[in-house]
C-alpha cells in the first residue's frame, strides 16, 4: 500500500498493574511494526494502577502519550478514555499482554480501504510463542456468552481465510474511529469482559461489517490482568456481561423468548458449577431438630457469581433500557441476518449434565430453536395489476417473489385496486397507499419497483433504517419521451421533471440496484455517479460496481412451455397450416407496429398464408390509457384491407398462465421499435417468450436484445422503418424450414440462461445477507483525509490563486473569490 493512502492511526493500550508487559509491548510497537511514525500515534491509559508504573512507562517510551485515569475505569472505560486523545481515522486497541506482527497495522488499514462496509477489523491472535490460536474466530449463543473458537488448537493454516465475524477480540482490533464514536464506544458498564462481543454484535446490527484478517496478527499472554484474581470475579463479569449484552442488543420478538430462558439457564448454570443439592430445601427435607434448620447453607463462590450477577444486571436495567431504545432505533439489520455470524447459536458451552439438561429443556420450551432458525421477511412492492392477466412489472414483482420464497417469508404487494392473484405458495396482498406503513414496518428487505419509494415516505427519511433495493429495470424518463408525444409541451416538460426525481429519490435511496441488461448497467451508473452514490471507496472495493448495481433480466420458466388449453388458432380460426408471426405483448408509443404491418401487406402478395396475430391491445392495468400508436395500428390494418385476413388483434390481454398456448400456436415471434434513445436502454421483455417457446425471433436493430438475436443466431435482425427488409426477414424465418429450426437449436442453449432461477441469482444472493450500502452507514466518512497545509505553502497557495484569479478576471474575479472564501468559513465549510 502507497505511503500517502496510509491513515493517520492511534493505537490504544490500557496498562493496570503491567508495566513491564506494556513496555515490552511499546518495544515491538515503535520498533518492530511497519507503518510510519508520523501517521502513528500510542496513546497508553493507566487505569490508575497506583503502583508509579505510569512514571516508568513515560520513561521508558517518551513516544508514547501517557493518559492516567483518576480511576480503575476497566478495560472497557480505558479504551475509550484513550480514544479521546486519539488522533486520526483509525484507532487500535491492542492488549498491553500483547506485541503485533510487523503487518498487523497495514493488513488491516488495506481492508478498510478497500472494503467501504467494514467497520472493524478482526486480528489474528495467537499465543506468545505463535503456536496455539487465541482468536480467529467468535461465536455468540443465543443466552449472550460470546466464545472464541477453536481457542487453544494448534495454528495449522486452517484459519487464514478471510471472513466476516460477529466480534474481534479487544485484545487486537482496528476500527474506523468515526464508527466507533458513533457508538459510543466501548459500553463502561461492562468494564471488562464481552464489551467487544457487545461492541462488534452492535456494529453489525447499525449494519457495518466485522472483518476477521489473518494477515493482522497479533501474539497474546492471554489474561494476565486476571492471573491474580479469583476466577469466581470472571465468572460474575461474564454472567452478568452476557445478560446485559442480550438485553440491548437482541429484537423484542427474540428478546421475549430469550430473556426468562437466560435468566433460567443463569441459575442452573449457577447451582450445576458450584454442585449445591437444588432439593435441600423441600419441604420434605426439613431436618428432625428444627434448630439444624437454622443452620446456614455454604454456598460456593462459582454458584455465588451468578446469583449476583443477575441481581446486578436488574440494578443496571434502568440505564440497560435506555441503551436498548438507541440500538433498537438504529438497527439496521435482523437478528436472523446475525444467525450466521453467531456460527451456533443453539451451542450449551458448558459441560455440566445438569446443565445439559436444563439447557435442552429451555431451548424446547421457549421455541428458541424457531427463533435461531426464522426466515428473512421480504416485501415484494409494486404499483400494477396482479392477476391472471399481468404486464411486464407485475409478472417480474411475482417471479421475484415466487424465487425469493424457497428462502425467506415473502409477501408481494400491490397498490393498484386490481389485485386478484392466482394461487401462490406466498402472501399476495392488495393495500391502499395510505395503509402501506405497516407492510413496510414489517418487513427485513423491502423490493420496489416504478413509483413505489413514493408511496412508503418513511423509506426516504434520512434515519429510515430498512434494507431497500430498487427494481430501475424500467427507464420511465426515456420512456416517456416516447408516450408523452402527443401531450403540450408545457405537461410533458413537467411530467419528465416529475418522473426523473421519482427515479433520482430511488437512486439516491437505494442500497442496492437492479437494471435488465449491460446497456442499462452503463445508463445507470452515469446517473448514481451524477448523484454521488460511487464514491472512490466503493470503487476501490468492487471496480465492477456490481455489489451495488446488478445485472437481472427479464427472466423466463425453467420448465419449456407445455399446453395447457386452446391457443390463438381455435380463438382465431386459423388452420395449421397457416404461418403465424406473433406480436406478444402490448402496443406503446415507444414501438413501431406501423411498418410490421407494412411488411405483411408487402409479404402477403407472395405468401398469401401469412399471419400477423397482436396478443394483447388492452393493457391489464386500468391505470395505462390507450396510447395513439394503437388506434393508427387498427386504422392502418383496415386501410390496408388486412383485418381479419392477414392481420388480428386480441382486444383484451390473455392471461399469464395462458399465454403458451398462444406461443405454441405460433412459428415466429417479431418486435418492432424506432430507433430513438428508449429503445438503446430498453429491454424488450416479450423476446424472452419467443425464447422460451423456441420461436425464431424478428426484431428491429438498437436495442440490447438486437445484439442478442445477432451475436447468437437467433433469428434476423432489420433496420428500422425498413418494410422491404423487415418482409424479407418475415420470409426467411416463416418459410426457410432449414434456418428457422437452426434459430430454434440455438434458442434451446441460449434460453437457460434467462431462467428466473439464473437470472434472479444477484438478488438472491444480496438477500441471504442483506447490507445497507456503505454510504448509507451511520459514520461513514474518508478514511485518508488531506494533511493541513503549513502557514508557508498556504501563503504561496494563495499568492498563486491570486494570479489566476487576476488572469481570469482582474480585480473583480479577485473580489468575489475572496467573497466567497469569506462566507464559506462563516458557513463552517473551511
Amino acid at each position: 500500500m502507497e505511503r500517502a493512502s496510509l491513515p493517520d492511526v492511534s493505537v490504544i493500550v490500557v496498562n493496570y498493574r503491567g508495566a513491564e508487559d506494556t513496555k515490552t509491548c511499546l518495544r515491538a510497537l515503535y520498533g518492530e511494526l511497519d507503518y510510519p511514525a508520523d501517521k502513528l500515534r500510542v496513546v497508553v491509559v493507566d487505569n490508575a494502577s497506583g503502583d508509579g508504573g505510569a512514571d516508568a512507562i513515560r520513561a521508558a517510551e517518551p513516544r508514547a502519550v501517557v493518559v492516567e485515569a483518576p480511576a480503575n475505569l476497566g478495560f472497557a472505560g480505558g479504551c475509550n478514555l484513550g480514544v479521546e486523545h486519539a488522533r486520526g481515522t483509525v484507532v487500535a486497541f491492542l492488549n498491553n499482554d500483547a506485541r503485533p506482527h510487523r503487518d498487523w497495522l497495514r493488513a488491516a488499514v488495506r481492508v478498510l480501504r478497500d472494503e467501504p462496509a467494514v467497520g472493524a477489523v478482526a486480528s489474528k491472535v495467537l499465543d506468545w510463542e505463535g503456536r496455539a490460536v487465541d482468536f480467529v474466530d467468535g461465536g455468540l449463543t443465543w443466552f449472550g456468552m460470546g466464545y472464541k473458537r477453536h481457542a487453544g488448537q494448534p495454528d495449522d493454516g486452517s484459519h487464514d481465510v478471510p471472513r466476516d465475524v460477529l466480534f474481534g477480540t479487544g485484545s487486537a482490533l482496528v476500527a474506523r474511529a468515526s464508527v466507533f464514536r458513533e457508538l459510543g464506544g466501548f459500553d463502561e458498564r461492562f468494564f471488562m469482559f464481552y464489551e467487544d462481543v457487545d461492541l462488534g454484535w452492535r456494529m453489525n446490527l447499525r449494519g457495518w461489517r466485522v472483518r476477521y484478517e489473518p494477515a493482522s496478527l497479533t501474539f497474546h499472554r492471554h489474561h494476565a490482568s486476571m492471573s491474580r484474581v479469583d476466577s469466581s470475579r470472571e465468572l460474575y463479569l461474564l454472567e452478568r456481561n452476557a445478560l446485559a449484552a442480550l438485553y440491548k442488543n437482541f429484537s423484542d420478538e427474540t428478546l421475549a423468548r430469550v430473556l426468562p430462558a437466560a435468566l433460567a439457564l443463569v441459575v442452573r448454570r449457577a447451582t450445576a458449577r458450584g454442585e449445591l443439592d437444588p432439593t435441600q430445601l423441600e419441604i420434605t427435607r426439613r431436618p428432625d431438630d428444627p434448630a439444624d434448620d437454622l443452620a446456614p447453607v455454604p454456598v460456593p463462590r462459582p454458584a455465588l457469581a451468578g446469583f449476583l450477577a443477575v441481581d446486578q444486571f436488574v440494578e443496571l436495567l434502568p440505564s440497560l433500557a435506555r441503551s436498548r431504545q438507541v440500538e433498537q432505533a438504529a438497527r439496521r439489520v435482523t437478528d436472523a441476518d446475525l444467525v450466521p455470524l453467531m456460527r451456533k447459536a443453539l451451542e450449551p458451552a458448558y459441560p455440566l449434565p445438569r446443565y445439559l439438561a436444563a439447557h435442552d429443556v429451555l431451548v424446547d420450551v421457549f421455541g428458541l430453536d424457531e427463533v435461531f432458525g426464522k426466515p428473512r421477511k421480504v416485501l415484494v412492492l409494486t404499483g400494477d395489476v396482479i392477476s391472471a392477466r399481468m404486464a411486464g412489472p407485475a409478472i417480474r414483482a411475482w417471479h421475484m417473489a415466487d424465487v425469493l420464497a424457497g428462502e425467506h417469508e415473502v409477501r408481494l404487494v400491490t397498490v393498484n385496486p386490481v389485485c386478484d392473484p392466482p394461487e401462490a405458495p406466498f402472501g399476495v396482498l392488495r393495500v391502499a397507499r395510505r395503509d402501506l406503513e405497516p407492510q413496510v414496518d414489517w418487513a427485513d428487505v423491502v423490493i420496489l419497483q416504478g413509483h413505489a419509494l413514493e408511496f412508503a415516505p418513511k423509506l426516504k427519511e434520512a434515519g429510515s433504517t430498512k434494507v431497500v433495493v430498487c427494481d430501475v429495470y424500467d427507464p420511465m424518463h426515456l420512456e416517456l419521451l416516447e408516450q408523452s408525444r402527443d401531450d403540450t409541451d408545457e405537461k410533458r416538460a413537467a411530467d419528465l421533471t416529475a418522473v426523473t426525481r421519482v427515479l433520482n429519490n430511488q437512486l439516491e435511496r437505494g442500497d442496492f440496484f437492479l437494471c435488465a441488461s449491460e446497456r442499462q448497467r452503463h445508463f445507470w451508473l452515469g446517473h448514481l455517479t451524477a448523484l454521488g452514490r460511487l464514491t472512490p471507496s466503493l470503487y476501490d472495493h468492487d471496480r465492477t460496481t456490481r455489489s451495488l448495481l446488478a445485472e437481472v433480466p427479464f427472466g423466463l420458466p425453467g420448465k419449456p412451455p407445455q399446453r395447457t388449453g386452446p391457443g390463438l388458432r381455435a380463438e382465431l380460426g386459423l388452420p395449421a397450416s397457416d404461418k403465424v408471426v406473433l406480436w406478444a405483448g402490448g402496443v406503446y408509443s415507444w414501438f413501431d407496429p406501423l411498418t410490421l404491418v407494412r411488411a405483411v401487406d408487402r409479404l402477403r402478395g407472395t405468401r398469401p398464408d401469412v399471419r400477423l396475430v397482436f396478443l394483447g391491445m388492452k393493457h391489464p392495468n386500468p391505470e395505462v390509457p390507450d396510447m395513439g400508436i394503437t388506434g393508427q395500428t387498427r386504422s392502418l390494418a383496415r386501410r390496408l384491407d388486412l383485418v381479419g385476413s392477414h392481420v388480428f388483434f386480441n382486444e383484451t390481454w390473455v392471461p399469464y398462465q395462458d399465454r403458451q398456448n398462444w406461443l405454441l400456436d405460433s412459428d415466429a415471434g417479431v418486435t418492432t421499435h424506432y430507433e430513438h434513445v428508449e429503445t438503446t436502454f430498453a429491454f424488450r421483455t416479450r423476446v424472452l417468450d419467443y425464447l422460451w417457446a423456441g420461436l425464431p425471433i424478428v426484431t428491429t436493430d438498437g436495442d440490447s436484445f438486437a445484439d442478442l438475436v445477432r451475436r447468437e443466431g437467433l433469428g434476423v435482425v432489420v433496420p428500422s422503418e425498413d418494410p422491404v427488409a423487415l418482409a424479407d426477414a418475415l420470409e426467411r424465418v416463416l418459410y426457410d424450414a432449414e434456418f428457422a429450426a437452426a434459430c430454434t437449436e440455438r434458442i434451446a442453449v441460449v434460453r437457460e440462461r434467462f431462467t428466473w432461477e439464473n437470472v434472479l441469482a444477484p438478488l438472491v444472493e444480496f438477500c441471504r445477507n442483506p447490507r445497507p450500502a456503505a454510504d448509507r452507514l451511520p459514520g461513514a466518512s474518508p478514511l485518508v483525509r488531506n494533511r493541513p497545509l503549513p502557514a508557508r505553502d498556504r501563503v504561496l497557495r494563495d499568492v498563486r490563486l491570486v494570479r489566476e484569479y487576476l488572469d481570469a478576471g482582474g480585480p473583480g474575479e479577485v473580489a468575489r473569490r475572496a467573497t466567497g472564501r469569506v462566507l464559506k468559513k462563516l458557513r463552517g465549510r473551511g
